[in-house]
């Protein structure tokens, strides 16, 4: 039989050319591209190409080329609706075999196709007598034309069926199939000897098979050779008897001209003791080889019953690879199974019947304490009542339910993320069971909570050591005047040192307190109208007490007088201070603060006010920015950090905002609202 390729866009004319051609003598495949042929056209599975194309520009003639490159060594027959004399002639010079028009004519392609393989006296099979016609009750074949049966009418057909419906019980064991397939063939054509290898199929888990697993035949079921022979006897796709099969896809005969030709298959035919070769395919590619000798009475098979056997491997073939899918279906669901049964999380499947499909381990532990019982024995009545009905709702809505905490009664301290979600859902209907997650938090929940405790711990001791070092600071003058209190208590200038260090020391703590204070507070102690203009300038007068050292200057662009804010206003007052100061020692030889109002109308928020202060020193360093709000972070060697931590939490109060903007000069962005719609409640 002869293998047609027809190469075209749409399979019209792969289905003239079937209907005109004898199906006995030719098998007919359709491509839609030279592309999509590759595979056939590689392997050396096509006799003949038939490629649909118009001869009316060079680019048909691109097709040919390209075509005969794949395949060079196949006939080309070229199917056109027109043509003209100059590209068909280049088709010709391109390796085109015959150029035909459309539509197909069965006889000249006939005619066509016999030119190309001339049959010669030795090729032509042996005429066989007529077969005498079956009794008009039975579709099989004559005992005298393939031995099948006897002309005992029905009976003997209906046992033949009851005996090849005996290869079903083996439905998902390939070679329990194939040794009831092989026996059956001993019985109903006493064949000799008889083997079947196959390819190593694909092994769910192990990873993919390799090529060179995918390409040996080992001997998965035989009658009439030892077992001690084919244990150590694998064929191959690469070269022998395989190796044909895979390139014809036809049956091969040990006293055929390509084993003849081949000295390896030779070798194979002789050590089996067989005389032909059978592909057994499955419409897409050859997965093994079945070997044959004689029948027992040293008689060969005959054409028609070896046709027989092909088409019947073929549907084994079928068979097998919807096995091994089956397999690796089977396999990837045991996998899958193993996985949940060891994950750390517990999940549970409930159908709409409210039976458990499936329970882990974890999710025994969780919920009966009993990792011993079987998942069979774990019933929905064990399951809390929170979660049973979660799970119902689900089964009845079709809706998952949101993630929750959950806290047994009886396990005190333990904490659960539960999730339920509806699981194999039919398109338009309801699931067909529910998932439940449980995820354990309880040991999650206790590191937070000792890292939460751990850092509480670590602020403590950070804060009460800035503090001890400010009011150690603050002390040590007025500790130095009180040791030399009693000698110079009459001296004046020691007098006027005494009052400067008390002054300072109290306005140090004083200004720790009030830090303190305002971190302390959630919300605001009074609300109020004020005019911004004075508040500023009170701001900046506060910060002076503090860094008195030189003379400074403050520029406010516009004045502010007709702008007025709503709040707290001590609170502002301080945050402001707090701002400018960090402006002022920016530049401690040459203090110059820089205040600019502007307006604030972002889309979508209401009217607002946005302060920006600006100092005359380098600038805030960009990996500082990110810090400088931190508490107790600071970059002098005087102060315990809390300035602009306390103005960004009194702004927050405020429903505003404090930025940081990097560059030099330093800037410090404040965003207030002019008419804020809710404060915080006042703090008691």
């Amino acid at each position: 039989m002869k293998t047609l390729l027809v190469i075209a866009e749409h399979p019209g004319l792969a289905d003239a050319v079937k209907a005109g051609l004898s199906a006995e003598q030719y098998r007919v495949l359709h491509r839609s591209g030279v592309d999509e042929a590759e595979p056939l056209l590689d392997h050396g599975f096509v006799d003949a190409c038939l490629f649909d194309v118009e001869l009316t520009s060079v680019q048909g003639v691109w097709f040919i080329e390209r075509l005969r490159r794949r395949a060079p060594k196949v006939p080309i027959i070229i199917f056109t609706s027109t043509t003209h004399w100059e590209w068909e002639e280049e088709a010709y010079l391109k390796g085109a075999a015959h150029v035909l028009t459309k539509p197909v004519r069965p006889r000249m392609l006939a005619a066509v196709l016999d030119r190309l393989w001339p049959v010669t006296p030795l090729s032509r099979a042996p005429v066989l007598p007529a077969p005498i016609p079956p009794p008009a009750t039975s579709d099989f074949p004559t005992a005298q034309d393939t031995g099948f049966l006897t002309a005992s009418g029905p009976m003997r057909t209906l046992s033949v069926l009851r005996d090849f419906s005996g290869i079903l019980t083996h439905s998902l064991n390939a070679e329990g199939m194939l040794r009831q397939f092989l026996l059956l063939l001993r019985e109903i054509l006493s064949i000799n000897r008889g083997v079947i290898f196959l390819h190593q199929p694909y092994a769910a888990g192990s990873g993919s098979t390799s090529g060179t697993e995918q390409r040996r035949l080992r001997a998965v079921s035989a009658i009439g050779l030892p077992a001690a022979l084919l244990q150590h006897f694998e064929l191959s796709f690469e070269s022998g008897i395989g190796g044909h099969l895979l390139r014809l896809g036809r049956i091969l005969r040990r006293n055929s001209e390509e084993v003849r030709q081949d000295i390896e298959a030779q070798k194979e035919f002789e050590l089996l003791g067989a005389q032909v070769a059978v592909p057994i395919l499955d419409r897409e590619t050859a997965i093994g080889v079945a070997v044959f000798d004689g029948r027992i009475t040293g008689e060969p098979l005959v054409n028609s019953e070896l046709e027989l056997v092909f088409h019947l491997l073929e549907q084994l073939g079928l068979a097998i690879r919807n096995i091994w899918l089956h397999d690796q279906l089977a396999g990837n669901h045991e996998m899958m199974a193993d996985i949940l049964r060891e994950l750390s999380s517990a999940c549970i499947v409930v159908n709409r019947d409210l039976a458990i499909l499936h329970a882990n381990k974890s999710a025994r532990r969780i919920f009966t304490g009993k990792l011993e019982r079987r998942s069979g024995e774990f019933e929905f009545s064990d399951l809390p009542a929170v979660l049973g009905s979660k799970i119902y709702q689900v089964l009845k809505t079709g809706s998952a339910v949101a993630s929750f905490r959950y806290e047994p009664e009886d396990a005190s301290g333990s904490i659960y993320n539960i999730g339920v979600v509806p699981f194999q859902r039919q398109p338009g209907g309801l699931p067909n069971s529910a998932l439940l997650t449980a995820e354990d938090l309880t040991q999650s929940e206790q590191l937070q909570r000792l890292e939460i405790e751990a850092a509480n711990l670590r602020l403590v001791k950070s804060m009460a050591y800035r503090l001890a070092n400010e009011i150690g600071n603050a002390l040590v003058p007025l500790d130095a005047h009180r040791q030399l209190l009693p000698e110079k208590w009459k001296d004046s200038e020691f007098r006027a040192s005494l009052e400067n260090a008390m002054a300072d020391s109290v306005k140090r703590v004083s200004r720790l307190l009030s830090q303190m204070r305002f971190l302390a507070r959630d919300g605001l102690l009074s609300e109020e109208s004020f005019p911004l203009g004075p508040l500023i300038e009170e701001a900046y007068q506060e910060a002076c007490r503090y860094e008195p050292a030189r003379p400074s200057q403050l520029k406010c662009e516009p004045s502010g007088k007709g702008l007025v804010a709503t709040g707290d206003r001590m609170a502002l007052k301080h945050a402001l201070a707090e701002v400018m100061l960090n402006a002022l020692q920016a530049n401690p030889s040459d203090p110059k603060v820089g205040v600019r109002l502007s307006p604030d109308t972002k889309s979508g928020e209401k009217q607002g006010l946005e302060i920006e202060v600006q100092d005359n020193g380098n600038g805030f360093p960009p990996e500082a920015l990110d810090k400088v709000t931190e508490p107790f972070f600071t970059m002098r060697n005087v102060g315990v950090g809390l300035g602009l931590t306390v103005s960004r939490k009194i702004i927050e109060t405020h429903r505003g905002k404090l930025e940081i903007k990097p560059g030099k000069p330093g800037v410090v962005r404040i965003s207030l609202p002019l008419e804020r719609p809710a404060l915080l409640k006042p703090a008691v």
